[in-house]
């Protein structure tokens, strides 16, 4: 084609806007280099913008004539080149700066590039050999940058050159997501030189430590579920462990990680001559911004058990091994899948993520409203929310939905009916469409963008790109129905994504309407019928064999979890046990065939926080349910056998102190579950508590003093039972108050204390249990908060005889040893009995007693609280009753061996039997004794804390009653019980104590 005869209307057929200047940039191309404009200017009618893709051939003609002359020598090159040019001014402009790219574009781009391709390509652009980079610092990360935006023109060049970009899109999507991931192998391994050089930071790591420390990065969101943008922020959470084999301890392999971290990050995201690839956005990881930005995997659990909001564990639904050790990246991602997968049952978990959403429209600037493809009504945001929301709730109980990506989450969910296949198809449809205009808006000048263009050209353009329009009207057109398609199908699913499958319920029932079904939840006492119906669809939903028995029991499991005080919270419960026992042979069997079984399980799930949650760790717990033998405690040396062996088994301290750890977790469950089926009275239930208590401090010592230097021949220790724990009167939620002694034999003064200080640190460390504390508390030792945790015998004896006062005499009378060598022990309880038994008690240290008393009475009780309802230091309760005893041991211990007993109750007997008081106060004295501190273990069952005061609200007040027997409904009953019992308990003890007339 001659110059003259290109006329002004065929460059506007081909799509050329700016017509007066495209004739000279033409000819100014055909003066710099080689060109068949006959064969060239065709090419033009298929860019997203001709008049970029020319201006900018002719600027790289310009400065680089050789690599273009070259190129436009191969029609499929020259094809490529043109529709990256005229799609992408940022790949333009980085073809500019490296022209040797120009001829590494691909011809025909028949097929993208694998992650291992990539890989190893990017590795190999830094010089990357076992783990670490040839090339640093900026050499590097230009390297690194410049080959990963030679793979990105290659994706994008498949991308542009495709038929169809929609059905395209998802293997262009993974493989953004690959080259990512690639990016950060590359990055990590320049890191590692790095922080091995001295003057590249604050700390210089050994090549050796940098070998051992285990660093992976898990991507999150869009990398996690491979479907990456062309600019997206990189999500990711890093996690680091050491390689205890090659020496190296967590908090070291820390530090080097997180060097990893940071640097790794500033490779691919901080501004250099090679401009950045895209931001990493570490901020999902705990505590966000303010946590720390590496943590270990037991860090991360430790998190997500105990302080993990719900949309933490819907972010973590994408979570997958990224980059770095893969292998501990699966580590991470199968340890927190149980904690994703049950985070459904939250309460108010559906309302939580639907507010999410909403808040996320608010927050939107309202000129941008309108415009985001992302964030905007019937955007991209409301088909991953509804997706993220079915697929929490059903992948609960169906694995098959527990798809990373949107397209397979969609696909599975619609595969195993929880959504129709039209709702799924057009869903799709809509997702893949929105991110191909997605990805052409970012890919234009490579930065991050998620607004629909407002200017008449640039929607041109962007119909041009994406192929899904003729022109910009049309292009309009088609966004703004697709819009109204996704905000339609969003609120039909993601406001009631539950409802349809109410109809899964047995046969035999009346079909029911949604609002029928939450009427008649209602009605039979569940507070949130809604949640209720989600947890019943994720129960019954489906054709397996467990999902067939759960419809067969859940009508009759309702009628008795709705009989307890808080079935919202038993159904809940008993979904979280369904899910991690309903693939084992016996659980739905033996609730199908043993109603008995069924119903106390309802039972104890509707009337006990504690319980279930001790369940949900130890869920193989319920078979206990199918015999009473199962739920009375164990004797003392059982749990001790089992302990010796636990020890035998683990030769690391971290391992023997979990397992023990695990069996404290399992006989505390396994009491409360018969305590509150009645199965267990108070003596037994305080006994086991102790015993349990005994054996697991036994074994953590024997543990602890198989360190060199803490054995039995270097030192003689002991631990000595207080208060409640001494008496082996212990309640759910009680503190164990202790102390400890010590003696010298093989080492000295100085040593031996130390010793003993190290065995009380470890003792510490190792109980350290935050799904149900073991609080060793040391506040009854001599001189209080302010005397030294430990002491020698021969140092208790000193100051006993110097400077003992009342109260710690008094203390000293439910003193026992528990733990540790017997002679020492025995030596400790001889000189305890000098103090606790005087020959004789001055009048003077009763009156002391007494005082301290009533300023306990008016000091310690918490501020505002009401001592008719304070159940330990309140009127008439535990303490008055304990005081009262404790004082008639203090006054006859030494002529009555009876009464020289740790226990309250066996002490109030003997007084009984020599006549210090009558049979009939007594009584009054131990019923109120009793009460309280079966309440006391009741509040803290119902409520899963620890609490002291009866509390007013009736509703916490009917289910405490429950959890002791009393019927539905008896909130003022039980409280009128206590507090009569307390009255009459108190002026017994004012008579007695006070001598009150």
């Amino acid at each position: 084609m001659r110059r003259d005869q290109t006329t002004l209307s065929e460059l506007a057929r081909l799509g050329f806007s700016g017509l007066s200047g495209v004739r000279a940039l033409l000819d100014e191309l055909d003066t710099t280099v080689a060109v068949d404009r006959e064969l060239l200017l065709p090419l033009f009618g298929r860019a997203a913008d001709p008049d970029q893709a020319l201006t900018s051939l002719v600027r790289l003609g310009r400065s680089h004539p050789v690599q273009v002359s070259e190129l436009l020598t191969s029609a499929g090159r020259t094809k490529t080149l043109v529709r990256i040019l005229g799609a992408s001014s940022g790949l333009a402009d980085f073809l500019h700066r490296h022209p040797d790219e120009l001829l590494r574009l691909p011809d025909r781009p028949r097929r993208l590039p694998t992650r291992e391709e990539l890989v190893d390509s990017l590795l190999d652009s830094v010089g990357a050999v076992d783990g670490f980079a040839e090339h640093t610092e900026e050499d590097g990360w230009l390297r690194l940058r410049v080959r990963y935006r030679r793979w990105l023109a290659r994706i994008a060049a498949h991308d542009l050159r495709t038929d169809d970009p929609v059905a395209a899109f998802d293997d262009v999507a993974l493989a953004l997501s690959d080259a990512a991931a690639a990016a950060f192998e590359a990055s990590i391994a320049v890191a590692r030189t790095q922080i091995t050089q001295p003057g590249n930071g604050p700390m210089v790591f050994s090549e050796d430590e940098v070998r051992a420390t285990r660093f992976a990065v898990i991507g999150m969101g869009k990398a996690g579920a491979g479907e990456l943008n062309y600019v997206s922020d990189v999500d990711v959470i890093f996690v680091a462990a050491g390689n205890e084999s090659a020496g190296l301890s967590n908090p070291r392999a820390i530090d080097v990680a997180t060097r990893l971290a940071m640097l790794s990050m500033r490779g691919l995201g901080q501004a250099g001559i090679e401009p950045e690839l895209w931001e990493v956005d570490p901020n999902l990881r705990p505590e966000g911004k303010q946590g720390a930005l590496v943590r270990t995997l037991d860090s991360h659990l430790a998190y997500y058990e105990r302080w993990a909001k719900s949309w933490e564990f819907q972010a973590l639904l994408k979570a997958r091994p990224f980059a770095g050790d893969l292998e501990l990246g699966g580590e991470y991602v199968d340890a927190v899948a149980p904690l994703v997968w049950s985070s459904a049952s939250r309460e108010n978990f559906v309302d939580s993520v639907q507010r999410m959403r909403e808040r996320v429209t608010e927050n939107i600037p309202a000129d941008e409203v309108h415009y985001q493809l992302k964030l905007g009504p019937g955007g991209l945001r409301d088909i991953e929310f509804t997706v993220q929301l079915l697929q929490l709730v059903h992948g609960a109980v169906d694995e098959q939905v527990r798809q990373r990506s949107t397209l397979g989450a969609l696909e599975a969910l619609s595969a195993n009916s929880y959504i129709g296949r039209e709702e799924a198809n057009a869903f799709a449809a809509d997702y893949r469409l929105l991110r191909v205009l997605e990805h052409r808006l970012q890919l234009g000048s490579l930065r991050r963008t998620h607004l629909m263009p407002q200017d008449k050209d640039e929607l041109r353009v962007l119909a041009r790109a994406s192929t899904l329009a003729p022109n910009a009207d049309a292009l309009v057109t088609l966004w703004e129905s697709t819009k109204h398609e996704v905000r339609s199908l969003h609120e039909r699913l993601f406001y009631r994504p539950l409802l349809a499958a109410v109809a899964a319920l047995p046969e035999e029932e009346v079909a029911l309407s949604p609002a029928q079904a939450e009427a008649r939840l209602a009605a039979i006492g569940f507070r949130d019928p809604k949640g209720a119906l989600s947890h019943i669809a994720a129960l019954t939903t489906g054709v397996s064999r467990r999902a067939t028995i759960q419809r067969h029991l859940l009508p009759v499991m309702l009628r008795w979890l709705a009989d307890g005080a808080d079935p919202d919270y038993g159904l809940i419960a008993f979904r979280r046990l369904s899910e991690s026992l309903g693939g084992t042979h016996w659980f739905l069997r033996t609730l199908r065939d043993s109603s008995g079984v069924a119903e106390r399980l309802t039972r104890v799930l509707s009337g006990s926080r504690f319980i279930g949650e001790l369940l949900d760790h130890i869920p193989e717990a319920a078979a206990w349910l199918a015999d009473d033998s199962d739920l009375h405690s164990r004797s003392l040396s059982a749990i001790e056998d089992e302990m010796r062996a636990i020890l035998a088994r683990h030769d690391t301290d971290a391992a023997a102190a979990q397992a023990i750890r695990r069996v404290r977790r399992r006989e505390i469950l396994r009491l409360a579950l018969g305590g509150v089926l009645d199965v267990i009275e108070l003596p037994e239930l305080s006994r086991g508590l102790t015993d349990i208590t005994t054996a697991t401090i036994r074994g953590l010592l024997r543990l602890i003093r198989r360190t060199e230097g803490l054995g039995e021949n270097d030192l003689e220790f002991a631990v000595i039972g207080m208060g409640r724990y001494g008496g082996a009167e212990l309640g759910f939620g009680s503190d164990a108050d202790v102390m400890y002694v010590y003696r010298s034999t093989a080492l000295d003064k100085e040593q031996t204390h130390k010793a003993a200080n190290r065995i009380v640190s470890e003792l510490n460390r190792l109980s350290e249990d935050h799904r149900l504390p073991l609080d060793l508390d040391v506040d009854l030792r001599p001189e209080g908060k302010n005397g030294p945790v430990t002491r020698s015998l021969d140092s208790y004896r000193a100051y006993y005889s110097r400077w003992s006062l009342a109260w710690e005499a008094q203390a000293l009378l439910r003193a026992q040893g528990v733990a540790g060598d017997s002679a020492l022990i025995a030596d400790f309880e001889e000189l305890a009995d000098a103090i606790r038994y005087p020959a004789e008690i001055s009048e003077a240290a009763v009156r002391e007693v007494k005082r301290i008393k009533a300023r306990v009475e008016n000091e310690r009780l918490p501020q505002g609280a009401d001592p008719s309802r304070h159940v330990k230091l309140g009127r008439g309760s535990l303490s008055d009753v304990e005081w009262f005893v404790q004082l008639l041991q203090l006054e006859n211990g030494a002529g009555i061996p009876g009464l020289r007993t740790p226990s309250t109750l066996g002490a109030l007997q003997v007084a009984v039997e020599n006549n210090l008081v009558s049979a009939d106060n007594a009584e009054l004295l131990r019923a109120a004794w009793i009460f309280a501190s079966r309440l006391r273990s009741a509040m803290t069952l119902w409520l899963n804390k620890t609490t002291d005061v009866l509390p007013s609200d009736r509703m916490q007040l009917d289910g405490i009653a429950r959890v002791l027997a009393y019927p539905s409904g008896s909130a003022a009953r039980l409280e009128e019980d206590y507090l009569a019992v307390t009255r009459r308990s108190r002026r017994v003890f004012e008579k007695q104590f006070y001598g009150t007339p």
